[in-house]
């Protein structure tokens, strides 16, 4: 039956609220109970989870907020919106970057308390990091946690080629953020905010980017504004004050690379104990490569018709992954 380690799992999780992690706890139960035989129980604890999902997403979509009306007139071709279901918990974070994004979560539910003392909420992010790291993933995190539309911004409609067109357009977007709260993400940052000393520089580009810095200096709403980049070299040192944070990413370490990768297999059976090999090969990549080259491996298993990963399978999904980055 049931191992003491599983049961601590679950409990654990449950008085802590933390819903992933207890879903995470009873599917080992039933790949433990399926490897030792006993089909009939795992199956039965399955499906209850299922039941269990079921039941929280009516309820979830009850309760939501009520899909807002897709920005129109020119606002239409600068963002985009949707709202995330992705949590925290949902991520593999090192205990710095979990700290940091729960203290944000928590400023902005005690909103109102910190106001009272004349104190302002985290709500200006810088994310750096480079691709895949998480930086996309935590604006979709934050929204999902504070039930919030996510708007991310559409660069290919935003920058004009005409002389002020792009700064008109930013205004437009921070127009629509003290109307319509939300998330409102950045990506590519470097794109606007690229240093003014850069001797590639003219004078459009340096505007666009007075224009930002005004924005945002002047931005009393309550929304939370992201900015994201992979290149932190080329922004203009002025924009890191104007932010309340800067949050750094970086590559997974081997405790990460075993997490996220535990993580993503949990309803199958490791077919390793010595994770050496896998966390030599899978050192240097994202966390999002490392997702993909584990899914690729979960999915020859199924296709193989087993449930068990074999260590070689693995390796080379991760090598394979590995090969297309160099190739770029």
């Amino acid at each position: 039956m049931f191992t003491a380690h599983h049961v601590l799992a679950l409990l654990r999780s449950h008085v802590e609220g933390e819903e992933q992690q207890f879903y995470s706890a009873a599917l080992q139960m039933a790949a433990h109970e399926a490897r030792k035989g006993h089909g009939k129980l795992a199956q039965e604890i399955r499906e209850l989870i299922d039941q269990a999902k079921a039941r929280k997403s009516v309820i979830e979509r009850k309760s939501e907020p009520i899909p807002l009306v897709q920005p129109k007139g020119d606002l239409a071709n600068l963002v985009s919106v949707r709202y995330p279901d992705t949590r925290l918990s949902d991520m593999i974070l090192t205990s710095d970057l979990s700290f940091r994004l729960k203290r944000v979560l928590t400023e902005q539910r005690q909103e109102q308390r910190l106001r009272e003392y004349n104190l302002i909420p985290r709500r200006r992010l810088l994310l750096v990091g480079p691709p895949g790291s998480g930086k996309t993933m935590t604006a979709e995190a934050l929204a999902g946690e504070l039930k919030l539309p996510l708007f991310t911004t559409l660069y290919n409609s935003l920058i004009g080629k005409y002389m002020r067109e792009t700064a008109s357009r930013l205004r437009l977007i921070f127009e629509a953020m003290t109307i319509t709260k939300g998330v409102y993400f950045f990506d590519e940052f470097d794109v606007i905010g690229t240093q003014r000393n850069n001797s590639n520089d003219v004078g459009e580009i340096c505007r666009n980017l007075n224009s930002f810095l005004m924005f945002l200096e002047n931005d009393r709403g309550d929304s939370l504004i992201l900015a994201a980049t992979n290149h932190p070299q080329l922004l203009d040192k002025a924009l890191f004050r104007r932010f309340d944070d800067v949050i750094k990413y970086e590559l997974p370490d081997a405790k990460i690379i075993c997490e996220l990768i535990q993580s993503r297999l949990i309803t199958f059976e490791i077919g390793w104990k010595d994770w050496s090999k896998i966390i030599q090969q899978a050192n240097g990549l994202a966390q999002a490569e490392i997702v993909r080259a584990t899914d690729e491996a979960a999915k020859q298993a199924v296709l193989a018709n087993t449930q068990k990963i074999s260590e070689e399978s693995l390796i080379s999904a991760i090598m394979e992954r590995k090969d297309l980055n160099f190739s770029e």
